[in-house]
């Protein structure tokens, strides 16, 4: 007889002490990539590079590279595999972890919209339902690293992001260089190599932003051969001896219209909710945690993961430990979803649907690239 039960998958975990997004700039800008002892998963293109650029494209999963990658022949020519990104596989959290080489757990910002005194902050654009909360919390006191190890590394992203406090937050000590065209990314990332800067960073956001509001089809394949130009261009403008790395903080998963409204029996026990639809926070009234977990699971349990703070902590989600003070930014239980759905939160709710989304622990949010490629001496 067949066994027709159903096989839920399981979370991806990142291997933060392994090949993970936040072990790029500390493999980079430390001691190791001049001395020639990388870690094993750093492409080797990277060993002996006398420069190197970082370049972060927004959303580009590693699943979604592989479905694509006859549009991207830079990115095909180029040299690695897949590595992890963070918990909640989220912009603010990873281009965090990316910038400082800290765990989730370590630098504290844990997801796009989190619990900080009282109320939820959204992360990239720090407000809240009060409005603009930079002088109520202020960037550096809630993530207190430097980026790049403390180093004035160059950023090469789009002017309007200077100065923002998301920017502050995540990008302290950095010097600002400021695109207003795209197509001045390579040039600018050329400039700072010909004035002997040893590492670049950069961001491009268009994938991201096109899946989010195209999904996948006509629109974000045009995204991504535009992607790969930028690219192509950033290995023309490379000095000899010179590497160009391009990775990206998360993937993503179509999921159309398919948003669950949570049941009003299930809210009545719902304090307030924070996260984003496909890592929804629901934070308990006193005392409701256990049913409210309980509850969920038995409604939800099939399109998602539903787990409790305690349970992401021991199972270090966000890293090897979570100091309680960061712990208290999470809500109760969480509903992390592995079906293509997200759910519904009025206050999370922008201008328009978003066809493509992420922030779950599934392999195609969870695996993003991490390629290279170097630019050889002339003979």
């Amino acid at each position: 007889m067949l066994d027709c039960a159903v096989v839920t998958p399981r979370p991806v975990i990142p291997d933060y002490a392994g090949a993970n997004v936040r072990g790029i700039v500390p493999a980079l800008l430390g001691p190791a990539t001049w001395n020639g002892t990388l870690p094993a998963w750093m492409p080797e293109p990277v060993s002996g590079a006398d420069q190197a650029v970082l370049l972060i494209l927004d959303g580009l999963g590693w699943e979604q590279l592989l479905d694509h990658r006859h549009l991207m022949p830079a990115l095909d020519s180029m040299t690695g595999d897949a590595i992890t990104t963070v918990a909640p596989t989220t912009t603010a959290t990873a281009l965090s972890s990316i910038a400082t080489g800290l765990t989730p757990s370590e630098h504290g910002l844990l997801g796009y919209r989190m619990m900080l005194g009282g109320e939820v902050l959204n992360v990239l654009r720090w407000v809240s339902g009060n409005g603009d909360r930079r002088r109520v919390h202020p960037p550096r006191d809630i993530q207190r690293f430097p980026a790049f190890l403390g180093y004035a590394v160059p950023v090469v992203s789009p002017s309007e992001l200077q100065g923002s406090a998301f920017t502050e937050a995540h990008l302290r000590g950095s010097r600002p260089v400021g695109y207003r065209a795209v197509s001045a990314i390579a040039l600018q990332v050329g400039e700072q190599l010909a004035a002997g800067e040893r590492f670049v960073y950069a961001y491009y956001g268009g994938i991201d932003k096109t899946a989010h509001e195209r999904g996948f089809g006509p629109y974000y394949e045009a995204e991504l051969r535009y992607a790969d130009r930028i690219v192509a261009d950033c290995i023309d403008i490379l000095p000899p001896g010179a590497v160009l790395l391009v990775t990206a903080d998360h993937g993503q998963v179509e999921v159309g219209d398919r948003t669950i409204y949570p049941d009003a029996d299930l809210l009545a026990l719902v304090e307030r909710q924070s996260g984003e639809g496909r890592f929804r926070w629901w934070h308990a009234k006193s005392g409701a945690t256990d049913e409210l977990a309980a509850a969920a699971a038995e409604r939800y349990g099939e399109m998602a993961w539903i787990v409790t703070r305690q349970q992401v902590i021991d199972e270090h989600w966000f890293g090897p430990s979570l100091p309680a003070p960061f712990a208290s930014r999470l809500g109760d239980v969480a509903l992390v979803t592995h079906a293509p759905v997200s759910f519904f939160d009025p206050a999370d709710s922008g201008p328009y649907e978003l066809v493509c989304r992420h922030g779950s622990m599934t392999p195609a949010e969870v695996l993003v690239p991490l390629l290279a490629i170097r630019k050889e001496a002339s003979r």
